[in-house]
């Protein structure tokens, strides 16, 4: 498993170059979006943990 401090950097590094999407529908977002959103998710999760 990916050690959490690899997370914690991998998260700043999303939130500077990922756009946001919480003020969008996430029902209308393309394919790609929805799989950005589900990757952001993922390690946000996983540098909770």
């Amino acid at each position: 498993m990916l050690s959490k401090t690899f997370f914690k950097i991998l998260a700043r590094i999303n939130k500077a170059i990922i756009p946001r999407y919480s003020k969008r529908d996430i029902t209308q977002l393309s394919k790609f979006d929805q799989a950005l959103i589900a990757y952001r998710y993922w390690v946000t999760k996983n540098s909770l943990d």
